[in-house]
């Protein structure tokens, strides 16, 4: 019995991993590279940014939101 099921080999590729890997193959090449592709930013979080999420969850904002989002950020971002 094989250890991982055959459906593991139709499994894709993740593309995000291959952009990823193109990109630090080229920035090892000495080219300038904006890295979008996994979403890992290059600097520390802001302060501003660390406090906010650390008050959230002390109010207890720690679970999913609706689907269709949050009402007071919608309207904020709309703003």
């Amino acid at each position: 019995m094989a250890f991982l099921s055959d459906a593991l080999g139709r499994v894709a590729p993740s593309a995000t991993v291959a952009i990823s890997q193109k990109a630090r193959v080229l920035a090892q090449e000495g080219r300038d590279i904006i890295a979008l592709s996994a979403g890992e930013p290059d600097f520390d979080t802001p302060l501003h940014v660390r406090d906010a999420a650390k008050k959230a969850m002390d109010e207890g904002k720690t679970r999913y939101t609706n689907v269709d989002g949050i009402p007071e950020l919608k309207e904020a971002v709309a703003a």
